[in-house]
């Protein structure tokens, strides 16, 4: 075998495991968004549309309603922020953060009463933060975990610069993650429907399994689905 076709094939490898990843953490999200909408009555992990939502209340006047969406959003941030260091510091970096998931999902369904629901939905948000820190790109292409938008936004950009001739397909991948989501969102509202407030437990289950799947991908592999951490080097004081 070739140097070149032993990297093609390396390649493949890394970019097939990482869509698989990939579809499986956004089914995860989708589960988990239809999930909290029909329990809470708010998304847990589409801030674009808890932004508007926000913005509407405000506009009418429900201040209160206006006040918890804008705490989900910085609360969404928060998970995300929390995610990067709790992956910069793992040896596994996806299965310590899916793992820290399913936990945050187990905890917001011991929250099942009525008067607790914003503590349930705000860990569940939370956790739809954090999830983002377990894969950041595939083979430098961008990639959503818990929000789409961005991701049928560059599958429609790259069918238009097919349709002028460019024969790049790098952003078919872009479907992958819509896939993902769209399939656990429908099983989530099945789970909602069926078994309530216990739902959340059922998929803080699946958080689990998936987290335990990534023991089987090579630390070396997983390092290539993230952006490299490069800290600031410490200033020099000047000499008096």
């Amino acid at each position: 075998m070739t140097r070149q076709r032993r990297r093609r094939l390396i390649k493949t490898r890394r970019t097939v495991t990482g869509l698989v990843l990939v579809a499986s953490i956004a089914f995860l999200a989708g589960m988990t968004d239809a999930v909290g909408l029909m329990l809470t009555g708010n998304f847990v992990s589409f801030m674009t549309g808890n932004t508007t939502r926000a913005a509407i209340a405000v506009g009418t006047g429900d201040f209160g309603h206006a006040l918890v969406l804008f705490s989900a959003i910085l609360t969404f941030i928060a998970g995300n922020a929390l995610g990067i260091v709790i992956a910069h510091a793992a040896d596994r970096r996806a299965f310590v953060v899916l793992a820290c998931v399913s936990i945050l999902l187990a905890s917001a369904a011991g929250f099942a009463e009525p008067a607790l629901v914003l503590v349930q939905f705000f860990l569940v948000v939370l956790a739809m933060g954090l999830v983002n820190a377990t894969v950041e790109h595939i083979e430098g292409l961008p990639i959503g975990l818990t929000y789409v938008t961005g991701a049928l936004s560059r599958f429609g950009r790259g069918i238009g610069r097919f349709l002028l001739g460019e024969r790049n397909f790098a952003w078919t991948v872009q479907i992958v993650p819509w896939s993902g989501m769209i399939s656990g969102a429908v099983i989530g509202a099945l789970l909602a429907r069926t078994f309530g407030a216990h739902a959340l437990w059922l998929v803080s289950m699946v958080a689990l399994v998936l987290a335990l799947s990534t023991l089987f991908i090579p630390r070396p592999l997983q390092r290539r689905f993230n952006q490299r951490f490069v800290a600031a080097a410490p200033l020099e004081r000047r000499p008096k």
